[in-house]
């Protein structure tokens, strides 16, 4: 459904939430090495999210990437958006410009709600509750760490 920055985004943030609540601060050969991801493709991705503010990183010993705990709980529908755009969560199902209640595409009475409940389910989980397990995970090799 996601494109494959948005998948190892997605990933990479879990499993360093995970590393962060046991007061590990992941570098990015752990990090590609727990999710299966090319390591130059994710170091970007995370150099990106990190300028974004979604996460911090340090240089150094003690260092690695880390979420700020004065921030609030990061929604995923935030990381989806940052690396796709809205098309994804907002966009017809058949891939139509102009596709709305007054101009339907042919899916488009069917495909309304299942988009809808894509949006409610990005925007109600986090990543830090999907680190804490509170969610259903679909990260393999992070789960059966």
């Amino acid at each position: 459904m996601f494109n494959k920055e948005t998948e190892y985004a997605l990933r990479s943030l879990v499993y360093i939430q995970r590393q962060n609540n046991e007061g590990h601060r992941p570098g990015i050969d752990e990090i590609t090495e727990a999710i299966d991801a090319p390591r130059f493709y994710t170091a970007k991705i995370l150099q990106n999210l990190v300028r974004q503010g979604f996460l911090l990183s340090q240089k150094g010993r003690g260092g690695g990437f880390f979420f700020d705990t004065d921030k609030a709980a990061l929604p995923i529908r935030d990381v989806i958006l940052s690396t796709e755009g809205d098309k994804v969560l907002c966009g017809c199902g058949f891939g139509m410009k102009h596709c709305d209640e007054d101009h339907p595409c042919a899916l488009h009475n069917q495909y309304a709600p299942i988009r809808a409940s894509v949006n409610q389910l990005v925007s109600q989980t986090t990543i830090q509750s999907l680190a804490m397990g509170q969610q259903t995970s679909v990260y393999t090799k992070i789960t059966h760490k």
